[in-house]
């Protein structure tokens, strides 16, 4: 490829998930994913701080579910907003075209212990944007970081039905249907 093309962050991480698999993530350099992708180190440099981060799409998740909260209708409860959000992560990022490559990211993130906690990490900073965002439309402190850390495990539940293979479901209704049942399990009588 070009060094001119566009899109240099997704060639890096399509390069580097390419050569975790074939090589392992400990064996695969910055300087071979930047090869692989027809890029210098440098311009690697330029979109990730370290090969680590090259799976975590430098922060674009937390960035969709900060506007998505910011941008439900002003009416929406808390859970209500980070749903919208999810919707929203769903038509612009979780996309069908993405599917397959989530897949075998997932497999290589299980694969390697640095990984998984890096994205154990991510996780961490997402819950925290989203408290955040609530925190900016005036949802109470406790409201907010119940609603965050609800909107992670439903994001994770969708997500992980999203990326199994016998799915074809889109990421927004999975995402909504693993709220209802977050509710409704919150809902039931112990």
């Amino acid at each position: 490829m070009a060094r001119w093309q566009p899109d240099a962050p997704r060639r890096l991480a399509a390069s580097a998930l390419d050569l975790f698999e074939e090589n392992g993530y400990e064996n695969t350099t910055v300087i071979e994913i930047a090869e692989r992708a027809g890029l210098t180190k440098s311009t690697f440099f330029r979109h990730f701080p370290d090969k680590r981060e090259v799976l975590f799409g430098g922060g674009t998740v937390a960035g969709l579910l900060t506007e998505g909260i910011a941008s439900a209708p002003p009416a929406a409860g808390p859970l209500d907003a980070v749903a919208d959000a999810l919707d929203a992560l769903g038509r612009t990022f979780f996309t069908a075209d993405r599917r397959a490559f989530s897949r075998r990211r997932q497999a290589v993130l299980n694969a390697h212990t640095e990984l998984r906690e890096r994205e154990a990490l991510k996780r961490i900073d997402l819950t925290a944007s989203m408290i955040e965002a609530l925190d900016r439309r005036g949802v109470p402190s406790l409201s907010a970081r119940v609603a965050a850390q609800l909107g992670t495990l439903v994001w994770e539940l969708a997500f992980d039905r999203w990326i199994d293979i016998d799915n074809s479901e889109d990421f927004g209704p999975l995402a909504r249907q693993a709220l209802a049942e977050v509710r409704a399990t919150g809902a039931a009588r112990q």
